[in-house]
């Protein structure tokens, strides 16, 4: 659970997270999950937050089972698949999460 100061201060980001999440057309607890993952680690420059964000979405939609491949997010948010591929294991390992190995 984060602090409503959290989603006020990253608010427009959370916003494009939601509209990255319509894009992909994801269900509510993948848009959730991935919320939570990203405010968990939000990265301090704005140029890594759209990878974390990506990143978050790629994540929360397999925890949720409502998974999309790396590259239909990646271009979705408009990122590189591999700044997918390089952050969504660290962001479930540091949420206490496994990710599946694969």
């Amino acid at each position: 659970m984060h602090s409503a100061r959290d989603r006020i201060e990253y608010e427009p980001w959370l916003d494009e997270l939601e509209t990255v999440a319509d894009r992909l057309d994801l269900a509510d607890e993948a848009r959730s999950c991935a919320i939570d993952l990203f405010l968990s680690d939000v990265p301090e420059t704005d140029r890594s937050k759209r990878a974390v964000l990506a990143a978050s979405l790629y994540a929360g939609s397999l925890v949720a089972g409502d998974g999309r491949t790396q590259g239909t997010v990646a271009d979705a948010a408009d990122v590189s698949r591999l700044s997918i591929q390089s952050r969504w294991k660290d962001l479930l390992e540091s949420a206490g999460l496994e990710p599946p190995r694969w």
